[in-house]
């Protein structure tokens, strides 16, 4: 009883003291472009659709479960891309609830025929709730008997619900092959902790990668259809969580065959104290001209090993509509679906 109750507590602790807040995380990342990057929108030209699930440590009560959906297109008009993205984040159960709106613009400017780069700003709509009767304390803890005794813990001041605006900024340089971005979330660094000070820190992430054709240049099928290899690497840094993901992409149409190692850098007043493993992220993907399905696994090979966490389970789906090729002249960003 009392392990089952190990999470909800740590989330007590997490949500009122005065402590960092800190993101959740998918693993499928260009399966769920705008959330990495606003500079993303509309980075396949053509309208498209994407939902997205992941459910983290199924095993252990007091699950991590994220839902998100998003939309964006070009605007030739508009010399960019326009998206927009939900995002809802479960924890604990629904102990602590995360709900985010975003809008999002990106700027396309040509810089030679085979180089592009995309600028792209987010505003963000943030709202977090905390339900206080799932909530359980140390003092009600009997060594005996278990949860007995009424808590002393006092009702956050703040209330049970914090809103709050947001904003994001990103770049992306990418040409035939390759790709490059660059992002930052969280600039203003909102403060949304319910009884005390809780700053959601500034979240840096650097990707890229390149695509390898594998049929040679005389080959007349789309990029789609095209049999290749994408070697990625994805760094990212929240105030002191460090996060290193390396791997590569295998496109053999219709399927997508993905594995990414990933580790967690700890460090001290800036100075690097340790590179431990955390994961390796095995992904399956199906796609076909207007839609792609992906789902992923990441086997837990940290100290909280697989059989105990149960690992992470993540869903994409993306539609891809169609436009008119002869309006739109812009080039789409060759990378991964997944």
């Amino acid at each position: 009883m009392i392990k089952k109750l190990i999470i909800p507590i740590i989330i007590v602790v997490a949500s009122l003291g005065s402590l960092k807040a800190q993101d959740s995380h998918f693993s499928q990342f260009y399966a769920n472009p705008l959330y990495l990057n606003p500079a993303m929108a509309g980075s396949v030209v053509c309208p498209r659709i994407v939902l997205n699930y992941r459910n983290q440590w199924p095993s252990i009560s007091g699950t991590y479960v994220t839902y998100n959906a998003s939309y964006d297109q070009h605007v030739h008009k508009m010399h960019g891309g326009l998206g927009f993205l939900v995002t809802s984040d479960r924890a604990g159960e629904g102990t602590l609830n995360t709900n985010t709106a975003s809008l999002m613009y990106s700027y396309k400017l040509d810089i030679t025929k085979g180089f592009s780069i995309k600028a792209g700003l987010q505003a963000t709509f943030f709202q977090r709730s905390l339900d206080w009767e799932k909530l359980t304390f140390p003092d009600q803890i009997d060594p005996k008997y278990g949860f007995v005794y009424n808590t002393n813990e006092k009702y956050p001041s703040g209330g049970l619900n914090v809103m709050k605006p947001d904003f994001a900024a990103g770049v992306l340089a990418y040409g035939e092959n390759y790709f490059l971005g660059f992002s930052c979330h969280h600039l203003t660094e909102p403060n949304v902790g319910f009884n005390s000070v809780s700053y959601l820190q500034r979240r840096f992430t650097i990707h890229g990668g390149t695509v390898i054709n594998l049929e040679g240049r005389n080959t007349r099928n789309s990029k789609l259809e095209r049999t290749s290899i994408s070697p990625n690497i994805l760094y990212m840094w929240q105030q002191d969580f460090n996060q290193i993901n390396y791997g590569f992409y295998l496109n053999k149409f219709p399927f997508v065959v993905g594995l990414w190692y990933r580790q967690n850098i700890e460090t001290e007043q800036d100075a690097l104290v340790n590179i431990g493993s955390d994961a390796m992220i095995v992904l399956l993907g199906f796609q076909q001209d207007m839609f792609k399905f992906g789902y992923s696994y990441d086997l837990t090979v940290s100290r909280l090993k697989a059989s105990a966490s149960g690992g992470a389970h993540e869903f994409s789906f993306t539609l891809q509509l169609e436009c008119n090729p002869q309006k739109v002249r812009v080039r789409a960003i060759n990378c991964p679906s997944f």
